[in-house]
């Protein structure tokens, strides 16, 4: 019998054919490490060094905040957040006084660095760490956004971010050494990252693909439908096409990368956001890890090359490509051609000529009005984050959300038979 041959590149895998992880790679992919290059690039932001001393602090247990006489918070007495300063009751007959504890002491410095360039940024900066900005734990923010208005603002949402406790614990998880970089987690130069705050507009953010210095694909990463996207999609591939070509492709140290980029009205310039490790932890949102591995590399398109005055003509000409979830190819428009070389040929279209040169670009992938992907996210962004982490993996099948729920009763009826046996023996 003759062997069955698929055309199926992810036939017979049995796991993602992801590349080793080296711990070189992620330490690229830390914003104190690519965001010198791209400074030009990159929304306004200042990257603060930060002291083992404040390392600790955002490891330990609890949320103490410093004492500032420039900013008093307001916190509920049930809050569970204090300040170093708040008066702690204390019984009667306590002989010591004790002590304010300056919580900050050891890193002040580091302290006073944060409310200055908080102030050198307008007063309302983004935080975030060496990856991961502490999106999950807006919830706890008085903005109920990242908008940070002082340093405990910030100190607030660092301490509780499960985010940014895997920057802290987990850095290098499933990675291995390499030649270049053979650091541990210990070593890992943290920084604090505070990016000026002005109002993103979501629906204009995406996530980029790059495999071997070649852009794949790209798709939004706000998961909602926006329907004006639709009418500018062969723009944006283009756009983003060139920005990649002439300011990632050749200057980032690694082959492989995810980028996400801004595109701001009047949709005609490209910012840099962050960039991402080539790696399982990286979320790919409208395309599958399996799909983005096994996709065949883009077409080399001479015309395409960047720095070509008809790449940057096409990128930046209005369209009105409807087309969604599907590669884009645009010829030249009526009465003008490019040659092989990408030169511009003015006159009418020869009907005689060979072929028009068609210019390739990545997939964008859109979330169409119908797309599941539009509704299924009925709760809030990252609430699994504000739960016990029992509760969501017990929420995970329904044996187990039965004995988490069974087991939560055993323990609140224990709870009830040591208070009545408490109050009894008081009676007593």
């Amino acid at each position: 019998m003759p062997a069955i041959i698929s055309d199926d590149p992810a036939a017979g895998l049995t796991e993602l054919p992801f590349p080793p992880v080296t711990k070189a790679h992620i330490l690229n992919c830390s914003y104190h490490n690519w965001h010198p290059k791209y400074r030009a690039i990159t929304p306004k932001s200042r990257v603060v060094p930060l002291t083992k001393p404040f390392v600790d602090y955002l490891r330990a247990d609890g949320i103490v905040l410093p004492d500032d006489e420039d900013e008093r918070p307001e916190w509920d007495d049930d809050s569970g957040v204090f300040s170093s300063s708040d008066n702690i009751d204390r019984a009667p007959d306590d002989d010591e006084e004790e002590e304010d504890v300056d919580v900050a002491a050891d890193w002040r410095e580091t302290h006073d660095a944060i409310k200055s360039v908080i102030a050198d940024l307008g007063g309302k900066v983004v935080p975030k760490l060496n990856w991961s900005a502490p999106k999950d734990a807006t919830w706890i923010n008085a903005t109920n956004s990242m908008e940070c208005r002082s340093p405990n603002d910030i100190y607030l949402l660092l301490k509780s971010s499960d985010f940014v406790t895997h920057d802290l614990e987990h850095a290098f998880d499933d990675c291995v050494d390499s030649p270049a970089s053979s650091i541990q987690q210990s070593e890992i130069p943290y920084h604090l990252v505070l990016r000026k705050y002005f109002q993103l507009n979501p629906s204009v953010e995406f996530r980029c693909f790059a495999r071997g210095r070649k852009l794949l694909c790209m798709c939004q990463r706000d998961l909602n439908h926006f329907d004006f996207l639709f009418n500018m999609q062969s723009k944006l591939q283009s756009l983003i096409q060139e920005f990649f070509n002439v300011r990632l492709r050749d200057s980032f140290p690694d082959d492989n990368l995810t980028f996400d980029v801004y595109v701001p009205a009047p949709y005609n310039k490209v910012w840099l956001v962050d960039v991402n490790p080539w790696a399982p932890r990286t979320d790919p949102l409208l395309f599958s890890w399996l799909e983005i591995l096994t996709m065949p590399d883009p077409p080399d398109m001479v015309g395409q090359d960047a720095g070509t005055e008809e790449f940057v003509r096409l990128s930046l000409q209005p369209v009105t490509d409807t087309a969604a979830h599907s590669n884009c190819s645009s010829n030249g428009s009526a009465g003008s051609h490019a040659d092989g070389a990408g030169n511009d040929i003015d006159g009418e279209a020869d009907s005689d000529s060979d072929v028009d040169e068609e210019f390739w670009f990545p997939e964008l992938r859109l979330i169409r009005q119908g797309d599941p992907e539009a509704y299924s996210f009925g709760t809030p962004q990252y609430s699994a984050h504000k739960l016990p982490k029992d509760v969501v993996d017990a929420s995970q099948s329904g044996e187990g959300l039965r004995d988490f729920a069974r087991d939560w009763q055993n323990v609140l009826a224990r709870r009830q038979q040591d208070d009545a046996t408490t109050e009894s023996s008081e009676d007593d």
